[in-house]
C-alpha cells in the first residue's frame, strides 16, 4: 500500500457512517477533521521549506495529524519519545539533519542551543521551529526515521519506507477482522513504531476510532512507571475494544485486576502483547481474569509486527503466527524475517539482501507459529559448555506472582544466578526463593538458578539499570551486583567446553 491509497481510504471513510477517527483530551475529530487538520499542517510544513520534521509531543490528536502531515508533504518524519533524555534527543536531531521541530512553546528554548528558533504557532501551545542545518544523507525513500535505544543508551535510526508501515498496518487488519476492532486506545507512546503502525494507521485504514489521551491519563507515567488503574478506568469509561500493551503492564494490570477482585471490561476483545517474552503462566492468568491478551513478535529493522497470536489461531507461548506480509525463516538458530525490512540505518549502508538477520533465536514449530529463545548476542555458556538464552530462564520466574524483574547472568559459571527485583518491597526472601524453586522445577538442571541476590532498586531507565524500551542493562547489572558470583567461583570460559 502507498501514501495515496491510505489518504483515498481515509477519505473514503469521510463519506460513511463512521465513529470519530480520533477521541482526545477534550477533542473528537470526525474523519473529514482529521484531513483537514493534516492538509492544514502539510501546507505549513511545505511552506516553511521542510526536508525533516522531527516531533516532541505528548500522545494526543496533533500527533496523529503531525505524523500524517509529514507522510502527506513527502517530508521524513522523526518522532522523538517524551522518555528520551535531553542527549538524546539532540543526537536524533543531529544525526536526522533535522531542520525543523514540533514541540510545546515551553520547551522550545531548550533547543535554541541546537540553532533551533521559532517559525510559526500552530495550535494551542505548539510551535514550530525552524534552523537552517546541512542535509544529511538519509536512504532515499524514507518516511520515517524511528530511534530505538539500545543497551549502551545511543539511539539508532532505522529508516522506513511509507509502503512498508502501511503494508504492516493493513496485515494486521486483515489479521484481526474477525474482531470487528472499532475503538483503540494508545496506551503506549505514539513515538514508538509499534504503537504508531499497529494503534494508528492499522485502526485508520479500518475506520475505526483511535482514542489517543495524554500518557499520564492512560496510565504510563513515564517510561517505567505504570498505574494500571488509570488505564482500566479509560477502558471502561470509553469502551475500549483493543490496545498494546508491554509484558509489564500486563502483568502489573493483571496482578490490580486480581487484588481487587475485578475482572477487565466485556468489551474488551484484543490485547496485543509484544517487546518481550510474556510467558504461558502470565498470558493464563490475564485471561482467566477477562483480559483478552495475545503476544506477538516484530522489530523496527522490520517496520514493527511479523507474527501475532489471535483468538482464531493462537498458541499460548508461541510469538504466533507470521502475519500476510511477513516471511520468517530460521538460519542456524537465529529468526530471519523479509517482507517489511527497514532501508537500513542512518550512517550505514542501505540494506541489500531480501532476509534481515534480527539477532534474536527461535524456532518454528510443526504448526507454523514462531518460538522467540533470546537474544543471539545474550546466550549464555556455562561452565560446562551449556548454552542458555538467559530470556527463556527469565520468563520462568517472572511467571511466579512474586517476582517482577529478573536478570540471569552465570556465562562461564558452573551454575547460573539472578538478580531479582519483586512485584512489592515488602515480599520475603523466603517466598522468592519459593518462586525460583517453582522455576527451577520447569528447568532443565542446567538452566537452573542458583545464587541469587535481591535487588536494592527496580532496573529502569531512572536507575540507569535499563533502557528507555525497558530492556535491563545487563552489562550495568552484572557491574551493579558482582557479589551474586562469589570470587572463588569465578571461572575463566575452557577453551574447550565440556561436551557432556
Amino acid at each position: 500500500m502507498n501514501t495515496t491509497q491510505f489518504f483515498e481510504q481515509l477519505v473514503a471513510h469521510t463519506s460513511a457512517a463512521r465513529g470519530p477517527a480520533v477521541i482526545g483530551d477534550g477533542t473528537s475529530w470526525r474523519y473529514a477533521d482529521l484531513l483537514i487538520a493534516t492538509t492544514r499542517l502539510a501546507g505549513q510544513l511545505q511552506q516553511s521549506d521542510a526536508r525533516v520534521v522531527a516531533t516532541l509531543l505528548d500522545n494526543g490528536p496533533v500527533w496523529i495529524a503531525a505524523d500524517l502531515a509529514a507522510l502527506l508533504a513527502e517530508v521524513v518524519h522523526v518522532p522523538l519519545p517524551l522518555f528520551f533524555t535531553a542527549e538524546q534527543s539532540a543526537g536524533a536531531l543531529a544525526a536526522s539533519g533535522a531542520d525543523t521541530l514540533i514541540c510545546p512553546l515551553r520547551v522550545a528554548d531548550r533547543f535554541s542551543a541546537l540553532g533551533f528558533s521559532p517559525r510559526e504557532t500552530l495550535q494551542g501551545d505548539l510551535v514550530l521551529l525552524h534552523r537552517q542545518t546541512a542535509p544529511v544523507a538519509i536512504h532515499a525513500g524514507t518516511a520515517k526515521i524511528t530511534f530505538t535505544s539500545g543497551s549502551t543508551g545511543q539511539p539508532k535510526g532505522v529508516c522506513l519506507t511509507a509502503a512498508s508501515m502501511l503494508n504492516v498496518a493493513k496485515s494486521l487488519i486483515s489479521a484481526t477482522a474477525d474482531l470487528g476492532l472499532l475503538r483503540h486506545v494508545n496506551a503506549l507512546p505514539l513515538a514508538v513504531l509499534l504503537e504508531n503502525i499497529a494503534g494508528v494507521y492499522a485502526p485508520l485504514l479500518a475506520g475505526a476510532t483511535c482514542i489517543t489521551l495524554p500518557l499520564d491519563q492512560v496510565g504510563l507515567i513515564d517510561s517505567s512507571q505504570f498505574d494500571p488503574m488509570r488505564l482500566h478506568a479509560v477502558v471502561e469509561h470509553h469502551d475500549v475494544q483493543s490496545l498494546i500493551m508491554l509484558p509489564q503492564m500486563l502483568r502489573a494490570y493483571a496482578g490490580m485486576l486480581g487484588a481487587c477482585t475485578l475482572t477487565a471490561p466485556p468489551g474488551l476483545r484484543f490485547v496485543a502483547v509484544g517487546g518481550a517474552a510474556v510467558g504461558r503462566a502470565v498470558l493464563d492468568q490475564a485471561h482467566a481474569l477477562g483480559i483478552p491478551a495475545y503476544e506477538g513478535y516484530g522489530l523496527s529493522e522490520g517496520a514493527s509486527v511479523q507474527t501475532l497470536n489471535v483468538p482464531s489461531k493462537h498458541l499460548h507461548g508461541s510469538a504466533g503466527r507470521p502475519l500476510s506480509h511477513a516471511k520468517v525463516r530460521i538460519v542456524d538458530g537465529e529468526i530471519e524475517v523479509a517482507g517489511a525490512a527497514s532501508l537500513g540505518y542512518l550512517g550505514v549502508p542501505a540494506q541489500q539482501n531480501e532476509w534481515l538477520p534480527t539477532g534474536d533465536l527461535g524456532e518454528i514449530d510443526a504448526q507454523g507459529y514462531l518460538h522467540i529463545q533470546g537474544r543471539k548476542k545474550n546466550l549464555l555458556i556455562t561452565g560446562f559448555g551449556r548454552n542458555v538464552s538467559p530470556e527463556w530462564v527469565e520468563t520462568a520466574l517472572r511467571s511466579h506472582p512474586a517476582i517482577l524483574q529478573a536478570v540471569v547472568m552465570g556465562d562461564a559459571q558452573p551454575a547460573l544466578g539472578a538478580v531479582i527485583w519483586p512485584t512489592r518491597e515488602d515480599i520475603p526472601d523466603g517466598v522468592i526463593q519459593s518462586a525460583i524453586d517453582a522455576a527451577n522445577a520447569s528447568l532443565p538442571d542446567y538452566a537452573r538458578i542458583g545464587p541469587w541476590l535481591r535487588a536494592d532498586r527496580p532496573f529502569t531507565t531512572a536507575t540507569g539499570l535499563a533502557t528507555a524500551n525497558g530492556r535491563p542493562r545487563r552489562d550495568v547489572i552484572a557491574a551493579t551486583y558482582p557479589q551474586l558470583f562469589p570470587p572463588l567461583a569465578r571461572r575463566t570460559r575452557a577453551a574447550e567446553p565440556n561436551p557432556a
